[in-house]
């Protein structure tokens, strides 16, 4: 299936998400794949990550980038360069450009959707599910106080964005040790409004966070950014 939907975030950040109704072997004869990422994609177990997996790819190839642009770092963070604007600016006569332009990316996929988020200024996404369990295991990760005088499904919703919030700021830190429900801190918000703000406590040092939400189907989509 071609691009789902498109989120423009802010003037910087945009979010793209691919529904995926391809089989397995219909997305991967439709990509191309370092040896890197087809050695990941063997050792998948799971035919849904695989699909998740190859659906990031077919949003890159759609956008004008292939797997060989998108490359990680030794502690498993995505980046992207972007050969499409290293290209315009050589044609442009810009005696400055950088011999690459790496753009901030995050990805996130989650059943029948998959998601990247693509920035010039650092930020982290995650892709959630709308579904009972989130609610059953909130007290794990949050503070349920946030879900008083909420009905239910309101609770679920809730408790997947704060979910996300959480998984949102993991992505950009991306450090060991850090805990959902002891080092990052959800201040109270809105489900109507969309945003909200949080903090993360870790290493004697507090860092806040901007953080915007979307209903996207079945899922919520969230995007937080550190706050300067």
């Amino acid at each position: 299936m071609p691009l789902h939907k498109i989120i423009h975030i802010n003037e910087n950040t945009t979010a793209y998400f691919w529904h995926i109704t391809e089989d397995v072997t219909s997305l991967f004869r439709a990509v191309s794949l370092r040896d890197t990422s087809l050695f990941r994609l063997e050792g998948m177990k799971s035919e849904e990550h695989q699909k998740g997996f190859l659906a990031v790819r077919m949003l890159l190839q759609h956008l004008g980038y292939t797997d060989y642009d998108l490359t990680y770092d030794e502690a498993g963070k995505p980046h992207l360069e972007d050969k499409r604007q290293k290209a315009k600016d050589k044609s442009e006569h810009n005696i400055h450009h950088p011999s690459s332009i790496t753009k901030h990316i995050s990805i996130s996929h989650s059943h029948e959707f998959s998601c990247i988020c693509i920035s010039n200024k650092l930020m982290g996404i995650d892709l959630e599910k709308l579904k009972e369990k989130t609610l059953k295991i909130a007290p794990r990760f949050m503070e349920v106080k946030h879900l008083e005088n909420l009905s239910t499904s309101e609770q679920i919703e809730k408790a997947t964005v704060i979910w996300g919030v959480k998984e949102s700021i993991f992505k950009i830190k991306n450090e060991k040790g850090i805990s959902f429900p002891e080092h990052i801190f959800e201040a109270e918000f809105d489900l109507k409004e969309g945003k909200c703000e949080a903090e993360l406590h870790f290493n004697n040092q507090i860092e806040n966070f901007q953080i915007q939400f979307y209903n996207v189907e079945a899922y919520i989509f969230v995007c937080a950014f550190p706050k300067k």
